[in-house]
This record gives C-alpha cells, structure tokens and sequence, in this order.
C-alpha cells in the first residue's frame, strides 16, 4: 500500500555509501601485504587487484569526496592479510596504520565508519595451509583477526560487519575454493557452519573488547517469487527461501537451523558436523543489527527429482540472456521474471522487492536492519566534455530508496542505506567494465591512465538527496 502523507527517514539515519578492501585499494603486494584467494582467483580477462582504484594510495583524496558528497556514513573492508600477512601470528604495523589512518580522516570529516571484518580476502596462505573454510582451524585464526582489529580500531569504530555475503559465498561458488574431490553440497553445508561459527566468535569478541559498538552480519538476499500459482511453485519459492535465506538468518538470529532443511541435508548425506558446545555458542551470539546486500529478486518453479544439480553460472560479459539458473532437484529451479526488466548482466530490477524483503525480514526478526549494498553495474561512458551521465543509475537508486522510505512507514526499523558502490572500483566477475559508482575512475581493463576521479550524474543527484533529507528533518 501507499500512505497517504510523505514519510520521513529517521532522524539519524546513515546516508552513506559502500566499497570493499580487495576491490578498491590496489596495493596488493605493498607494505608487508600478501595475496588472498580472491587476489589470486580474480577473472583473468580483466583487470587483477594490484591496482584496482588505488583508494591506497589515494584515500584522503577519496574521503574528500565523501565529505563533498554529504555522506554521514561509510561501509568499507579490512584486508585481513594486510594485517596479518601469515593469517595469524605477527601484526603489519603498516597495514593497521593504513586504516587508522583512514579511520581517522573519516571521523576528521564526521564520516562514521562502518567496518566488514571478513569481505571474500581470506588470506591465501591459510587455504594453501588448511583449506581455509573447510577446516575448524580458520575459527581460531579468525577471531584472532577479530581480537586484533578489536584491539587497535575498536575505539574509533562503533559499527562492524562480521562477514560479508555468507550466502552467496555458497550459491556462487566462484567466491571460494573446494576440493574437486570431494562431494560439493557436503563441502558447502560443513563450510557454512564453521564459518557461523566464526561469525559468533567475532560478536562474542566484540562484545568483550569494544562493549559500546553493534555488530552483525551483512548478508545478500533476494526474495523469491513462484514462477506460478501452481501449487508445486508456491512451495518451492516457500523453500527457496529456506534454503537461500533462513538457513543462514535463522542461524544468525536464533542459533538453530530449520528443521526441513536439516532433514534434506540428512537425507542426502551432507549434514555439517555439531561438535559439543557448537549450538550454544551460536545461540549465544544475536546480532545487534542485520545488513541486507539487495540488487534482485528471483523467480523460481518446481524442480523434477529427476533434473540434475546445478550452481548458478554468472553473466560475466554484460550480454543479456547469458545467465544459466540454479537447480535443486525435488526442491526448485530458478527461472526468468517477464514482468521487470533487466540489465545488461541479467539481474531482474525490481525496487518492491526490496520493500517486500524488509518486511518478511522484520515480521521474523523485529531487528534494526541496515542496507549495506544496493546498486546497479553498467558501461558508464566518459564524454568529450568529461561527464558520465549515468541516468539508469539514477533512477534505479530513486525507486529503491522510494520503497526504503514505504518500509520506514510499514514500521521496519531502516538505519541506513550503503549505496554500491561510493566510486568505481573491480568487479569480481567483470573488471571495470562493469562500474557501480558515484565516482567515475579514469581507467580501463588494460589502460591504467592517470586514475583520475570525475564525478557521475548519479553524484550529484545522491549529494541533492541527503541534503535535502537532512534540511526535512531539521525543519521538522
């Protein structure tokens, strides 16, 4: 529904923007650095993470441009083997001084810093080691991770994500590395669970050693819609939903998985090993707040026992039609939706979703929820005259932020909104072809150039939009 008079956002809400460390910084190999697997497993038809945006080299000229742009808050990641090169044990003086620094230049230009402890960088020393998420091990060196960001940020950071995306980490397995030997559901689930794990370890920590700070995960999610009124498709959507969304919120919020999906995962052989202890330590650790990553809906039908399994295959190189669905045999498939557009990466536009989301979200969990990404990727053009105008952006961001807006009055308790992304930087799948940002990087896949900043249409109308909202709330 619509309301009838005009909704305000909260008061002090975060107007803000997002990034992530292997994305944006560069410098991969700089300063006591080493490589994570996503520095190593990075598409090798476009550009690599030596460089990406240079915000290393660059980042107080990049703040800059947020204080500019009005931000009052800023969603980045730390690299963990820029701090800990080994993935434990000595500390990289270097590397926490880069982001006390640019903590520091944050909070000098009232910027709140919104820090991802884990954003895909595991450091690829501790997968050669151990198979990094494969292995209890990784919990211990995490929340060693944790301990020592607590130690040295914590005082200047109040807000902190513990791990980015956990769901798609496993709906996209590009994200990480398996072992081609074993049976792939049974690495996923058994990987899920001790990264939940690691998860609760770092609010339990945060807890202890920053007590005043809130901390959560940041999660994708998508809504799923039945492709039909089709009673098989109802259900189907019901369980995608299960599998794709409360398995890991519910392990999050409640500490217990859902009894339907822990009965196929007993039934096909892939249940998770539950040491002693391990529950409890779940149930432990609730959230103090939930950051959703929303750019789509999905449509879904009824899967045949007899089809195949099969991963989600992702459009790499922006021509429409090239994305292949999921399947879960017994359970569902993804399919098209006839009725939203898409772009030229196939991700289906739909800002109700969003709404729709929220809701469900706040009806299971009555908790403060923060979007911690929301945009949309395209071939942004430089003119002669030096302007991008990226108009699709625009309105894109407008109709989400219109249904943010109609789920405040639905009553969800909506903190804040981290547009994906603050500037260019390196798309996991499609280099910098593919850009997000607010500010244009003058760089190509192949051509370095001079990196220069230029600021987008789509800059100039968010800077309209938070001051505007800002002056709203002053006045009333």
């Amino acid at each position: 529904m619509n309301y009838q008079s005009s909704i305000a956002f909260p008061k002090n809400f975060f107007w803000a923007a997002s990034t992530a460390a292997y994305q944006f910084e560069g410098a991969h190999l700089e300063d006591g650095k080493t490589l994570s697997i996503v520095d190593k497993n990075i598409n090798p038809n476009y550009a690599n993470t030596s460089v990406t945006s240079d915000h290393y080299h660059r980042f107080e000229e990049d703040v800059a441009l947020m204080k500019e742009l009005g931000i009052k808050a800023y969603r980045f990641s730390i690299s963990w083997p820029r701090v800990l090169p080994n993935g434990r044990g000595e500390v990289n003086q270097k590397g926490i001084d880069f982001y006390k620094k640019l903590i520091n230049e944050l909070r000098a230009n009232d910027i709140e810093p919104l820090a991802t402890i884990y954003h895909f960088d595991l450091p690829a020393c501790l997968q050669e080691e151990y198979g990094g998420w494969s292995s209890r091990k990784i919990i211990d060196d995490f929340a060693y991770f944790c301990k020592v960001l607590f130690k040295y940020l914590g005082g200047q950071v109040k807000y902190w994500f513990t791990i980015n995306e956990q769901s798609n980490m496993f709906l996209l397995p590009y994200l990480m590395e398996f072992n081609k030997e074993l049976p792939l559901e049974k690495q996923k689930y058994e990987m899920n669970h001790i990264m939940t794990l690691a998860h609760a370890k770092a609010i339990q920590l945060c807890r202890e050693m920053v007590p005043d700070a809130q901390i959560g995960p940041a999660i994708g999610l998508s809504p799923n819609y039945p492709e039909t009124c089709r009673p098989e498709d109802i259900q189907a959507a019901r369980e995608a939903d299960d599998f794709r969304t409360y398995l890991f919120t519910d392990l999050y919020m409640y500490g217990r998985y859902r009894d339907n999906v822990w009965r196929y995962m007993e039934e096909n052989g892939i249940t998770p090993t539950i040491q002693e202890g391990d529950m409890e330590l779940l149930q432990s650790a609730k959230p103090d707040l939930l950051g959703i990553n929303y750019y789509q809906s999905r449509v879904v039908k009824y899967a045949s026992e007899t089809m195949g399994n099969k991963d989600m295959t992702i459009n790499v190189h922006g021509k429409k039609g090239e994305t292949e669905f999921e399947v879960v045999p017994g359970i569902y498939q993804g399919s098209s939706n006839p009725y939203l557009e898409k772009t030229d990466w196939d991700w289906e536009i739909d800002s109700i979703g969003l709404r729709t989301l929220l809701n469900d979200l706040n009806d299971r969990y009555q908790i403060p929820i923060i979007i911690t990404e929301n945009g949309i990727g395209g071939v942004d053009k430089l003119t002669d005259d030096e302007k991008v105008h990226d108009q699709y952006r625009i309105d894109y961001l407008k109709m989400h932020l219109e249904q943010c807006r109609l789920a405040i009055g639905d009553g969800i308790q909506l903190i804040g909104y981290c547009p994906w992304s603050f500037m260019d930087l390196l798309s996991t799948t499609s280099g910098f072809r593919k850009r997000y940002g607010f500010v244009y990087v003058n760089r190509t896949d192949n051509d370095l150039k001079e990196l220069r900043r230029i600021k987008k249409d789509s800059y100039y109308w968010y800077q309209e939009v938070i001051r505007s909202e800002i002056c709203d709330q002053k006045v009333t």
